[in-house]
């Protein structure tokens, strides 16, 4: 997804993360996983890869403390994460309250600019913009919401944001509501959609929420297929009393996370099924 082996690693670290920093948690150690292509690519491009997670790890208060690699035609990246909390304060993707106001801490649209990467349409600026967006730790977005104190939270990957509020709702037995226009979205994202650049997990989170969602007429195509988008290392979704969340945005804002956008509330209705407006 990027040619710098060192960021990959570090992408990938910080992907791994994001399901602790999701529950309120606090990440303790670090197991990595690593397929490389053995005669394909030089060793070095594999101690790069091992240095941007470690790098990443360091940068979460955590320590790599082993794991494997394996001769594998293409090369992966991943991490299995440690992490604790008190059990009386746990922080669930299913325990959302009608009325929570939703709030997202990075744009989308990674899933986008990683195909037009591959694809060769990216200049350097926007890449740098989407690797930042990537690597960036969701420790400060974790450290605002356990500071305000919310009710639910999930981090939006592969799912992409529609996928995964889907998920929050049902196991919340709630509806949602999506105002798409005021959820942030990558430079250039909106266009190469049109211009036909989605990946294939993309569209298969299309074809699976479709049966859940009802669209205003004036959310455009690109903007909907935008929302479905499967994020690599994507910022969380928060679920807060409207009393809150003012606060929750300006503890956001303080800590410079990439987003802090209030995009639509839990409401009754079916569980896991989501009205989309403008």
């Amino acid at each position: 997804m990027v040619d710098d082996p060192y960021l990959f690693g570090a992408i990938a670290a910080a992907n791994s993360l994001s399901d602790i920093y999701a529950m309120g948690a606090t990440p303790i150690a670090m197991l990595s996983f690593a397929g490389f292509p053995r005669g394909k690519l030089p060793w070095e491009a594999l101690g790069e890869i091992l240095r941007g997670g470690a790098d990443k790890a360091r940068e979460a208060g955590v320590d790599v403390v082993g794991g494997h690699t394996v001769d594998d035609p293409e090369p992966k990246a991943g991490y299995a994460v440690i992490g604790t909390l008190h059990p009386d304060h746990i922080i669930s993707n299913a325990t959302g309250r009608p009325g929570d106001i939703l709030v997202l801490t990075k744009p989308l649209g990674s899933g986008i600019l990683s195909t037009a990467i591959k694809q060769g349409r990216l200049d350097q600026s926007a890449i740098d913009q989407v690797v930042e967006v990537m690597a960036e730790l969701n420790k400060s977005a974790a450290d605002a919401m356990l500071e305000v104190g919310v009710n639910a939270c999930t981090d939006v990957t592969g799912f992409g944001l529609l996928g995964h509020l889907h998920e929050m709702a049902k196991g919340s037995g709630l509806a949602a509501h999506l105002d798409a226009g005021a959820v942030p979205i990558l430079p250039r994202v909106l266009d190469l959609i049109a211009e036909g650049v989605v990946p294939g997990g993309t569209r298969n989170n299309e074809g699976y929420m479709a049966p859940f969602v009802e669209w205003d007429d004036a959310v455009g195509q690109s903007l909907r297929t935008a929302l479905a988008d499967a994020q690599t290392s994507g910022g969380l979704v928060i679920a807060v009393e409207e009393n809150k969340a003012a606060a929750l945005i300006a503890a956001l804002k303080s800590r410079g996370t990439q987003a802090a956008a209030r995009i639509g509330r839990l409401v009754e209705g079916p569980a896991g099924t989501m009205t989309v407006g403008e």
